[in-house]
């Protein structure tokens, strides 16, 4: 049986320092199996297209993901007054040849509910995935964005490095 409380990754990759900016209102933490009921994908809705994805879908995404410690870095806010998730974001961490076999951290799927946006949530949220980057050992931490959300990224201690390319695939 799979462990409905365990997180996706150990609680030493979350920064003490941004939890406690948070407040007495937030708890920052890894992705935890119960988060599909505590609203993670209805989070994500407001970032992009989530699809109908079942319970037992996100189970075998998340094992997937536990099963590749230190690759995956799903941290959630929770709004401890209802217990559900306001906040998400992930890091991806690549292995490359380059730069001595380093790591790249990469920063995708940063997304607030409507209802909790203007509350720097989001920017608590990539500097945790920041701390993370730096404590896995990436040599940098990349992320692609729309123009309109250039100045948040900024903001954030991020730089304008290039330009996204895309090729989608039919399904």
């Amino acid at each position: 049986m799979t462990d409905l409380n365990g997180p996706l990754f150990p609680l030493s990759f979350v920064c003490p320092d941004i939890s406690s900016k948070l407040g007495p209102d937030y708890v920052l933490r890894p992705l935890h199996l119960s988060d599909y009921k505590a609203g993670v994908l209805e989070v994500l809705k407001d970032l992009t297209t989530v699809g109908d994805i079942s319970e037992e879908r996100f189970i075998e995404q998340f094992e997937y993901m536990r099963a590749r410690q230190g690759e995956y870095f799903v941290i959630i806010i929770e709004k401890i007054a209802t217990g559900k998730v306001v906040g998400v974001g992930t890091l991806l961490v690549e292995r490359k040849f380059i730069h001595e076999c380093g790591l790249v951290g990469h920063i995708e799927d940063i997304a607030v509910a409507k209802s909790e946006q203007g509350k720097k949530l989001g920017i608590k949220i990539i500097s945790a995935l920041d701390f993370i980057g730096k404590k896995v050992g990436c040599y940098k931490n990349i992320l692609d964005c729309s123009p309109h959300n250039e100045q948040f990224y900024v903001k954030c201690g991020y730089s304008n490095a290039g330009f996204e390319m895309t090729k989608r695939f039919d399904k």
